[in-house]
């Protein structure tokens, strides 16, 4: 099982962002995490967790690192008994408000794998992207995070902006590689409605050997992609939970749980959420809507596509797919080798 923590606030609200995050409503912060260890009691009891049934925690948001690492402590005292000795334990930070003080809070308290949304080493980048922080911020607060003894290091890089170039990428590749991290998430500029980024979609590149480019400079540099925006010589637990569709316990505001075959959505209002924690929606789904799931996210990473769970139509596309060398199988699965064209891939085969 997993377990999955939405912190949402924000120093300040990027363009492309379409999360539930606030730049205000500071203020909740107190009652927030209060609610919020009141939701995780009700998730642990309905999901019938065990001591040490949980693999993974995951701290997102939002911003993480906008909230004390004291207001922390009372959910982490609730958790620990349901850890695994050995559970990953990830919290997202940006790098001006990951403070020393800050990385120390969050490890005594157990976190051991720190995500930082970096984005870009580009300073004019970085501003028009509205990031609250500087190209040395970000070099800074990684290597901090190392020097506490943290134990696996992340960053985040976006792509296909108005004017990325080949330069531009491979700079911010060279100076994260620079950096003692074992994992990259370069994610592609998405527009979504709702975004400052909406009102100005031409900020978005269509510049599909831009996305080839990064790729193969990650991983040429030794880092392996295992899903298409993921890379490293480490492989995130937690994201790869979500790609097998493990349980998860999703707590906070906007928010989604997930638990055999239906999906959970607290309120995504801060102050209704703080209000009432437990309320929370219920969304079935059909063992149609769950194989397809399993398709599109077993494609999209090393997970692949479990056999037995195919149609016998479905499985004859699949064979065809190897016989292409678009796929390759083993005894039990089918597996991708081109993230790419993961979406046609399991939209051919469910056609």
């Amino acid at each position: 099982m997993l377990i999955y923590l939405h912190i949402p606030y924000c120093d300040s609200k990027c363009h492309y962002c379409s999360f539930n995050t606030y730049v205000d409503k500071f203020e909740t912060q107190s009652r927030y995490m209060k609610a919020l260890y009141t939701q995780l009691a009700y998730e642990l009891e309905r999901f019938d967790a065990r001591p040490k049934s949980v693999e993974t925690l995951f701290i997102g948001g939002g911003t993480p690192s906008t909230v004390s690492p004291e207001l922390y402590r009372p959910i982490f005292e609730l958790l620990r008994p349901y850890l695994k000795e050995d559970a990953e334990i990830t919290t997202e930070a940006n790098p001006n408000s990951a403070t020393p003080s800050w990385l120390e809070g969050m490890k005594a308290l157990g976190v051991n794998r720190v995500s930082f949304g970096v984005q870009s080493f580009n300073a004019q980048k970085l501003k028009a992207l509205n990031r609250a922080h500087n190209p040395q911020q970000a070099k800074d607060a990684i290597h901090h995070a190392k020097a506490l003894g943290f134990a696996h290091l992340s960053l985040d890089l976006i792509y296909n902006y108005q004017g990325d170039t080949r330069s531009l990428l491979s700079n911010d590749i060279q100076e994260a590689f620079s950096l003692p991290i074992d994992h990259i998430s370069a994610y592609e500029l998405t527009i979504e409605d709702g975004t400052k980024f909406s009102q100005t979609p031409e900020v978005r590149q269509e510049n599909e050997d831009l996305a080839f480019f990064v790729a193969e400079e990650i991983e040429k540099r030794g880092f392996k992609a295992y899903e298409i925006s993921n890379y490293g010589t480490y492989q995130s637990r937690h994201n790869k939970g979500y790609w097998e569709l493990k349980d998860y316990i999703g707590a906070g505001a906007g928010a989604v749980g997930f638990l055999k075959d239906k999906r959970f959505y607290p309120q995504t209002d801060i102050e209704a959420y703080v209000s009432n924690p437990l309320k929370i929606t219920e969304e079935p789904l059909t063992a149609d809507e769950l194989l397809t799931e399993k398709i599109f996210l077993g494609l999209r990473s090393t997970v692949g596509v479990e056999r037995s769970l195919l149609t016998e139509k479905m499985g004859q596309k699949a064979d065809h797919l190897v016989k292409e060398k678009k796929l390759h199988s083993d005894a039990t699965r089918y597996y991708n080798t081109n993230f790419f064209l993961s979406d046609e891939l399991a939209l051919y085969i469910l056609g």
